[in-house]
C-alpha cells in the first residue's frame, strides 16, 4: 500500500515539529510548512528522514492564498496525493489585555489562525474529495473555552472559531469520505511563550493545572497521530482536549 502523505503547517518547531517526527515514525511521508526558520525546518526534516520517511520543506505564509496553493502543489508533485492535513501554524501576538492590543497584531492573529486554517482546509478538501478519502486535524487550544482573559482573548476567539470550523466541516465533508477533527492543547512547553513575552509561562501554569505540570509537544503529537490513524476511522467532528485537566 502507498504511504500516507501529510501536510503539517508550522512544522519547524514545538508541536508541529513533534508531530512531524511522530507521523514519520508511524509511516507518513511529510510536507513540512514553515514561515521563516529554515534551519529549524531542515533539522526537523532530518529527523523525519532518519525515521525512513520522505520529507519536503516549503516556506509558506498560510494567510497567503498563493503560498497555500504552492504548498499543496509541491506536496502533490514531490510526494503524491495529499491524504492528511495538520493545521498547526499559529500566532498569539504579545500578551496583554485586549484594550491595549495593536490593530496590526489583532489582524495578524486572525489572518494566520483563522484565514490560514480556512485556506488550508479548502485546498485539502478539494484534493481529498477527488480521491474519496482523507483526514484533517486542526490544532485548536483550551483557550477556546477558557477565554484567556488578560492574556490573549483575541487568540482564544480564533481558536473558538477553529472548533466551529472543525464541527461544521466534518459534517460537510463526511459524505466525501473525509474526516475532520481538532486537538485542543492546554499549556505546552514550547518557545511560543518566550515569543509572546513570558518565557516562564508554561511552568507557572502548573499551579492551575490538575495534573500539576505543563504538557509536552510529543503528547499533543500523539493525539494528532491517533486522529489521523485508522484507529480513529469513526471519529469526526471531535475536539479532543489534551490539557492536563484544565
Amino acid at each position: 500500500m502507498s504511504r500516507p502523505v501529510t501536510v503539517v503547517t508550522g512544522g519547524s518547531r514545538g508541536i508541529g515539529a513533534a508531530t512531524c517526527v511522530r507521523l514519520a515514525a508511524e509511516g507518513h511521508d511529510l510536507v513540512l510548512g514553515y514561515v521563516r526558520d529554515e534551519a529549524a525546518a531542515e533539522a526537523t526534516a532530518a529527523e523525519v528522514r532518519a525515521a525512513g520517511a520522505r520529507c519536503a520543506t516549503v516556506r509558506v505564509d498560510t494567510s497567503d492564498e498563493k503560498d497555500v496553493e504552492r504548498l499543496f502543489d509541491v506536496a502533490a508533485e514531490e510526494l503524491g496525493p495529499v491524504t492528511g492535513l495538520v493545521n498547526n501554524a499559529g500566532v498569539t501576538g504579545p500578551l496583554g489585555r485586549l484594550a491595549d492590543a495593536r490593530t496590526e497584531d489583532l489582524r495578524r492573529v486572525v489572518e494566520v489562525n483563522l484565514l490560514g486554517y480556512l485556506l488550508c482546509c479548502r485546498r485539502a478538501a478539494r484534493d481529498m474529495a477527488a480521491h474519496g478519502s482523507g483526514a484533517i486535524v486542526n490544532v485548536s487550544s483550551a483557550a477556546a473555552t477558557l477565554g484567556s482573559p488578560n492574556e490573549y482573548v483575541h487568540y482564544a476567539a480564533t481558536k473558538a472559531a477553529t472548533d466551529a470550523l472543525t464541527v461544521g466541516l466534518a459534517k460537510e465533508l463526511g459524505p466525501d469520505g473525509i474526516r475532520v477533527n481538532a486537538v485542543a492543547p492546554g499549556t505546552i512547553e514550547t518557545d511560543m511563550h518566550a515569543a509572546m513575552g513570558d518565557p516562564d509561562r508554561a511552568e507557572k501554569s502548573a499551579a492551575f493545572t490538575p495534573l500539576g505540570r505543563p504538557g509536552k509537544p510529543a503528547e499533543i503529537a500523539a493525539a494528532v497521530a491517533w486522529l489521523l490513524s485508522a484507529d480513529a476511522s469513526y471519529t469526526t467532528g471531535t475536539v479532543l482536549r489534551v490539557s492536563g485537566g484544565r
